[in-house]
């Protein structure tokens, strides 16, 4: 008898539904899966693995045996808080396709900025046709914060399409052809030098707040901020007084401290911030699929779990 895995998730309508008609597929020949509320008793006691999306933490206390959850996300910041530390182990979703669909965002959103479309958006407004001087891509820096998968491979695509791009990580790592940075010191370094700054850090607690007011101010005058990471990572109180100031021209911004971004925020109508409802790089259900089943069945057949978050880290 094929074992029974948990599917944990808050998700809702489309979104659930969508799910739970690919999961069952793809780990047909493995398992079958079900939402935890249609398990049995005894299958909640047998279930070692499950697969969580948003999940209430407190419905995996009642799978007694298990050992690790495969989260569909790549984010997995709130499972890392909410688990106690010798708790289930968690395994993000490693997709290539992910990194792929991250990196045309990053590039689309620079191309956005460095075209200077929030400029040409603002003159439409008033009716005036006006033509500013238009620099070439190796002429705008571009810092990419998090040099992880999707941060390594938005690096190599701006790259690729001529920006003068440099890197910055907490731990040093070399990316051919770009120029990486780490540390505080570094860090430093980078901010001076960005014309536009891209954030792909994962939140942990040493990235909260890390891009605030003393981070913007190193930015040149006339910056630009993209955060397609985690919300917190900015500190959008300070974010704004530097656009109100002039220091910086305009942010795109994906990710927020609290999503929805509610009606009430000051964001929404903020003149020098683009708003996106979190859709730089959402999971593509034919690829994650793919890898869960692998992943799972390889765990099934060999007891290996896959590579897994480090608790202390966060990440």
């Amino acid at each position: 008898m094929k074992p029974v895995v948990p599917f944990v998730s808050q998700t809702t309508g489309h979104e659930r539904a969508v799910w739970l008609t690919a999961l069952p597929e793809a780990l047909s020949d493995i398992a079958t899966v079900k939402p935890i509320s249609d398990m049995t008793k005894a299958e909640r006691a047998a279930a070692r693995v499950a697969i969580v999306a948003n999940p209430d933490v407190a419905e995996l206390a009642h799978l007694p045996d298990l050992q690790w959850v495969h989260s569909l996300w790549a984010g997995v910041e709130r499972l890392a808080a909410d688990l106690p530390q010798d708790g289930p182990k968690i395994v993000r979703l490693e997709d290539p396709q992910m990194a792929e669909t991250m990196s045309e965002a990053v590039l689309a959103w620079t191309l956005y900025l460095h075209r200077d479309m929030p400029r040409y958006a603002a003159q439409q407004h008033r009716k005036l046709w006006l033509e500013h001087p238009l620099k070439r891509p190796n002429e705008r820096t571009v810092a990419v914060l998090g040099l992880g998968n999707l941060g390594t491979a938005a690096a190599k695509r701006l790259a690729g399409n001529g920006f003068d791009v440099c890197g910055w990580s907490r731990s040093h790592k070399e990316i051919a052809g770009i120029a990486t940075f780490s540390g505080e010191n570094g860090l430093a370094e980078v901010l001076s030098k960005a014309d536009i700054v891209v954030i792909l850090l994962p939140l942990t607690d040493a990235t909260r707040g890390l891009v605030g007011k003393e981070a913007l101010s190193r930015m040149p005058a006339g910056g630009s901020v993209i955060n397609f990471a985690r919300g917190p990572i900015l500190d959008t109180g300070a974010l704004t007084s530097a656009l109100d100031q002039g220091h910086l021209s305009h942010a795109v911004l994906d990710v927020f401290d609290q999503e929805p971004l509610p009606d009430e925020s000051p964001l929404w109508d903020h003149p020098k911030i683009t708003i996106l409802p979190h859709i730089s790089a959402p999971t593509i259900t034919a690829t994650a699929t793919k890898i869960l089943a692998a992943n799972i069945g390889r765990y099934f057949e060999t007891g290996d779990i896959p590579a897994h978050v480090d608790r202390k880290r966060g990440y």
